[in-house]
């Protein structure tokens, strides 16, 4: 769906699908750069030797942290701009659950279900989403989350509540 949308437009998409991303591929070099910025170097992220010689993963797995913070790039392919926003703010997590892990070398993406929206204050709209972070090829996905962001926008742009 991306593109652009109007905030009074999709404020009416609650209860939808809006967005599936692009694939983003999860390979050592992304996994020991986010090790080397969070210092987790625990041997399952960052030795692939060793984590295929001591786990059943084959090989080192991505982060679960790695796979949340992807959200972030996931959703600028999957969710259409909204005309008005003049910022974007991240506020939070109702629920996360890791489900699966990332193998190094897979590919992720993220679909996204708009569950609410809710005008706050002069200038905001508040969008709950629920996501999923697909595997390709796997059944199972590598997380699920309830995420709240905050479209920011000019007060004179607000529209009237529904």
């Amino acid at each position: 769906m991306p593109g652009d949308i109007s905030l009074v437009d999709i404020m009416k998409l609650v209860g939808t699908e809006i967005g599936i991303s692009d694939w983003i591929d999860v390979n050592q070099t992304m996994i020991d750069t986010f090790a080397d910025a969070t210092h987790d170097h625990q041997f399952i992220h960052v030795d692939p030797e060793r984590a295929k010689a001591e786990t059943s993963y084959g090989g080192t797995i991505a982060h679960g942290f790695l796979t949340l913070s992807l959200l972030s790039a996931l959703n600028y392919s999957a969710l259409p701009k909204i005309r008005e926003q003049t910022m974007g703010i991240n506020y939070g997590f109702e629920k996360i659950r890791f489900m699966s892990p990332v193998k190094c070398g897979a590919r992720v993406r993220g679909r996204f279900n708009l569950a609410e929206t809710r005008l706050r204050g002069a200038n905001m709209l508040m969008l709950t989403y629920d996501v999923t972070v697909e595997i390709e090829n796997e059944r199972k996905p590598a997380l699920t989350a309830t995420w709240t962001t905050i479209s920011q926008f000019d007060p004179k742009d607000r529209p009237e509540e529904a």
